[in-house]
């Protein structure tokens, strides 16, 4: 009996905790990287929000002003921070890739 196995990835992150290949993130993993950061259990909200992330860097490679998140979603500009702690908890459980010094600095300050 041949048994084949599919091939199991295991997430790689940096050391800011950014995962270091953004192709093998999945809802199962954010929610793993949630918890990880004190996030908790993703609810509705959060999704907005990772999903526009994902998007925004999908189409512009950069990271978004997390202020433009929140209004563009019809929120306040403190939004993102007050449902992932920072916004690079955000970035985080988004699964996105290390943005660069210049760009983590403002996730971590903001």
């Amino acid at each position: 009996m041949n048994i084949s196995t599919a091939k199991l990835t295991i997430p790689q992150f940096d050391d800011d905790g950014l995962l270091n290949d953004a192709g093998i993130w999945s809802v199962e993993l954010a929610q793993e990287i949630a918890y990880r950061n004190d996030v908790g259990v993703l609810t509705d909200e959060h999704w907005k929000i990772i999903y526009a992330l994902r998007a925004y860097y999908q189409q512009f490679g950069v990271a978004p002003a997390m202020q433009n998140i929140c209004h563009d979603l019809g929120h306040g500009r403190f939004w993102v921070h007050d449902l992932f702690h920072t916004c690079l908890n955000a970035w985080r459980v988004a699964g996105l890739t290390n943005p660069g010094e210049e760009a983590k600095s403002y996730l971590s300050s903001n």
